[in-house]
């Protein structure tokens, strides 16, 4: 690996030593700098753009060119007349200034190629085409060359730092605007812009009015030709394994006019590749956004879904099946129509195997080795329709409903060496309903209406069986007997239904009030009004027709629930927005009413009480691409209905909980500057993050072991939680190579109780990235990356560390202008800070043909797990454990595949 960077610098270090400077000013008439003017520089003999440049606001540009070459220089700048002039670059570097004049249109000189990079106000535009080299095939590929776009470990799109939180094409939604779906399915041969949409509002009435210069969207501008028709791509293929034949089709087609257009994704393969996860499918949210999520207040209604034994990327046998669909109408100019629907499903087999070490040795928890199988199903499917209709500039109506349902299933086998073989059964048939009204109403020009309205149903239905051997001297036994098991029975079979119910309305009204150019106030009107039902019941099942109820000898003897929570938040906030030169102040309160009552076992518990919660931002934008924020808010944090009921609840075999009726609410100070900054002269992007939070009367857990069987209850600890991260990323492009760090570092600290005593969990971890990667459009790429990353846990009086160090290298090669080959290798290496140390590589490849890049038919070969590794190893740590894991994955793969390109 060593031999392979050195290389690769050596290589960089020969090209760049090949090139020379070409640098100056560019002004106009009156000998003023222009900033953010563009410089290209043409290859005459080839005819291709060699190198680019854009002004920074001094005028300064700066060329990379190649020794003893002919050169074709282009400036431009909106409103003046361009200019081109023939350039020999020869040994030495070259310094020239440009003097632009005042346009005419009749004299003006066409440019012969496209600024890979320009900027029109807020919008970053990138020209696709002069990214491509040939080796891409989705959108994807393409957006991880440009310079200040990144794709991170969730498979989102940053860009300066910023997530993306709304991705178009030509202006429309795609699946309102989910990031993943768009990057990995949109063909890169269809793309010809890419449109980054800074300080992005959706309701152009509030624009001026709120701070958006943390929302970015992106909007792919389809090629000429790619509109009023079909475009897209159908995959087929097969191969073999040692166990079963492997099949692929994976059709994806597009249709987009200006009127109306129609999406469909669609996935059947059994060979690993997910278009979309669980995970991704539970969070697609429809661009749903809470209207208090600026508040103060959070409310947890919880997530009572299956936990799966793996993700759907780390299997031994993974069956897949997606399909999706996506369109958008407008019948006129003020009605826009859309929806989708995701349909969803999978079967998973997996198996896992740990070590675990429980917290402070000196409490006697034995350490425990496990083994588990898992057969897993997931049947998911998300629907959505919207509307909005905007008859003027004054007026917009939107309105949008999902729903949501589910039927997901986990058959287990666990083997642990303290308790034994233990099988269970997790099964949940969840369904949610959500509706959203919001309308915009501008009074005149300074007074502007706002109402966000939102209501959410939904039902949780998990059901949970586990059935342990009854031995003799089992880890068990003192466990079953504080249950009130029978424990005459050769098996324990136990049983327990949930059914979580919520209901929830969420809505404001904001009023803002535009004092002059520099300053708005803002006042807002809202509430949040909630219920909660959960029951619960455990039963052990002795044969057929014969089941009991325990009771158990702790806890009252309560091992079911009926509990009823309500909870109500009335608040009233005031925010006033002032700029003053490069800052922006926003300060403001919101003072609430809270209201939480929850009924169970005869009793009531009510809490109301008032609070006054204060929030702070100001930013410094010392320039149109440089800033420095500064935020502060205090947050009210209420638990969900769960924590609060006092009857017994089995959350798994190994571990039982019952709430406390009189939680109060958590209270949290945060605070986080942010420092974002993109060069356009030298490339140059900086992001920089750093967040504090203290968590004040902090729901915890007090936790009693039996063996490695443990029980919950909860409580608001008086000991302050903290916790401390910086991250930051420097990324530079020098020519045709960019080179990026990232850094990131972590503390927590954490209170809780085990065993009647305080424990004090402390976990650092920072991690460095270095990465550098090459975009030649004619030489091959590479790409390579390193992670090191180290985790220091103190859990009472165990200290643990972690270190991980992982290399990846990807390269790509566009051959004779027909053949494609990529591929891509990982060496992973984690030492467990006991002298010991684990490793594991991951290798894939694929090599395709076509005839040109406008073929219709190209013919694929991929390998997957070249190396036929059969397992990925990891080591963490949570509250109560440190634990390393064996995950076993899918063997070598090889298939054929066909690709059509309508």
């Amino acid at each position: 690996m060593k031999k392979l960077c050195c290389l690769l610098l050596f290589f960089v270090a020969t090209i760049s030593y090949a090139q020379i400077k070409m640098e100056g000013v560019v002004k106009d008439s009156l000998n003023k700098p222009l900033e953010l003017a563009n410089v290209i520089a043409l290859n005459k003999a080839s005819g291709t753009l060699e190198s680019y440049g854009i002004t920074d606001k001094f005028g300064k540009y700066r060329l990379k060119l190649t020794k003893n070459t002919d050169y074709k220089i282009q400036v431009s700048y909106i409103g003046l007349k361009n200019i081109e002039e023939d350039l020999s670059a020869k040994e030495n570097d070259i310094n020239k200034d440009f003097v632009m004049k005042s346009s005419n249109s009749l004299e003006a000189v066409e440019l012969t190629y496209e600024m890979p990079v320009t900027i029109k106000g807020d919008t970053l535009v990138y020209n696709a085409d002069s990214f491509k080299n040939g080796t891409e095939r989705k959108l994807e590929d393409v957006l991880e060359k440009l310079p200040g776009v990144e794709i991170n470990e969730d498979g989102q799109v940053e860009v300066e730092g910023k997530v993306v939180n709304k991705l178009m094409v030509n202006g429309k939604d795609f699946f309102d605007g989910d990031t993943k779906l768009a990057t990995k399915n949109i063909p890169s041969k269809a793309v010809d812009k890419i449109q980054v949409l800074r300080n992005y509002s959706e309701v152009g009435q509030l624009r001026s009015v709120t701070n958006n210069q943390d929302s970015v969207a992106i909007n792919i501008k389809l090629k000429e030709g790619k509109e009023n028709f079909w475009f897209g791509n159908i995959t087929a293929g097969s191969g073999s394994s040692p166990d079963n034949e492997l099949y692929l089709l994976q059709p994806k087609l597009f249709y987009y006019s200006p009127k109306y257009s129609i999406n469909f994704i669609g996935d059947l393969n059994n060979i690993g590749e997910v278009a979309l996860s669980r995970r991704d499918i539970r969070g697609f949210t429809g661009g749903f956004r809470p209207p208090s999520r600026s508040s103060g207040t959070n409310i947890n209604l919880g997530d009572n879904g299956l936990n799966f034994l793996t993700s759907q990327n780390n299997a031994l046998e993974i069956e897949s099946k997606l399909a999706t669909g996506n369109f958008s109408y407008s019948p006129n100019k003020a009605l826009d129509l859309s929806g989708f629907l995701i349909y969803s499903s999978s079967r998973i087999l997996s198996r896992e195997t740990s070590f675990v070490q429980y917290t402070d040795p000196a409490l006697g928890i034995p350490d425990e080795s496990t083994e588990q199988r898992s057969r897993e199903r997931s049947d998911q499917a998300v629907a959505k329709l919207s509307a909005s209709y905007q008859p003027n500039l004054n007026n917009q109506l939107d309105y949008d409903v999902i729903g949501r349902i589910a039927n997901d299933t986990q058959n287990q086998g666990v083997f642990s060496s303290v308790i034994g073989s233990t099988d269970q059964i997790d099964e949940i048939t969840p369904y949610s309903f959500n509706q959203n009204l919001n309308y915009y109403y501008t009074l005149d020009e300074n007074n502007i209406f706002a109402l966000e309205a939102q209501h959410l149903i939904k039902n949780e239905d998990p059901f949970y069986n586990a059935i342990l051997e009854n031995t003799t001297n089992s880890a068990f036994d003192t466990t079953a007997d504080a249950l009130g098991l029978d424990t005459t029975v050769d098996q324990y079979n136990l049983r327990q239904n949930r059914r979580i119910k919520s209901n929830q309305l969420d809505a404001k009204l904001d009023y803002y009030n535009i004092l002059n150019a520099r300053s708005n106030i803002n006042i807002t009107f809202g509430s949040i009004l909630s219920r909660q039902q959960f029951n619960s019941n455990l039963f052990q099942f002795l044969g057929p027709g014969l089941i009991t109820n325990p009771i158990p000898n702790f806890n009252d003897g309560r091992a079911s629930n009926d509990t009823e929570y309500n909870f109500s938040d009335i608040y009233l906030g005031f925010h006033y927005r002032l700029k003053s030169g490069k800052f922006t102040f926003t300060p403001g309160f919101s003072v609430h009413a809270y209201g939480n009552k929850n009924s169970q076992f005869g009793a009531e518990y009510k809490d109301n009480f008032f609070r006054v919660l204060p929030d702070f931002e100001t930013r410094i934008q010392f320039k149109k691409s440089e800033a420095l924020t500064l935020r502060y808010q205090m947050r009210n944090q209420f638990t969900d209905v769960t924590r609060l009921a006092e009857g017994l609840v089995m959350n798994n075999f190994n571990s039982y909980q019952f709430g406390e009726p009189t939680l109060q609410n958590a209270l949290s100070h945060n605070v986080s500057l942010i420092y974002t900054s993109f060069n356009l002269f030298n490339y140059t992007n900086v992001f920089a993050r750093a967040s504090y939070s203290s968590n004040i009367d902090q729901i915890r857990g007090l936790t009693d072991f039996e063996s490695v069987i443990r029980t919950s209850t909860f409580f608001n600890s008086s000991f302050a939680d903290e916790n401390v991260n910086v991250f930051g990323r420097v990324q530079r492009t020098f020519g045709k190579v960019r080179a990026t760090l990232n850094a990131s570092f972590n503390y927590s600290k954490i209170n809780q109780f085990i065993e009647r005593r305080r424990s004090l969990n402390e976990g650092f971890t920072q991690t460095y990235i270095p990465g550098i990667r090459t975009n030649f459009r004619i030489a091959p790429n590479v790409q390579v990356r390193h992670r090191y990353s180290i985790t220091d846990n103190k859990q009472g009086g165990r200290n643990t560390q972690f270190i991980t160090n992982a290399t990846t290298v990807d390269f790509d090669a566009y051959i004779w202008k027909r053949i494609t080959f990529r591929t891509d290798y990982t060496y992973t290496n984690q030492d467990i800070g006991n002298g010991e140390s684990q490793s594991f590589q991951t290798w894939n490849a694929s090599l395709s043909y076509r005839k040109d890049r406008d073929a219709k038919w190209e013919y694929e070969i991929k390998a997957t797990n070249l190396l036929d590794i059969d397992a990925r190893v990891r080591n963490s740590a949570n509250n109560l454990s440190v634990f390393s894991q064996e995950t076993f994955i899918q063997p070598r793969f090889v298939t054929f595949r066909f690709v059509y390109t309508l």
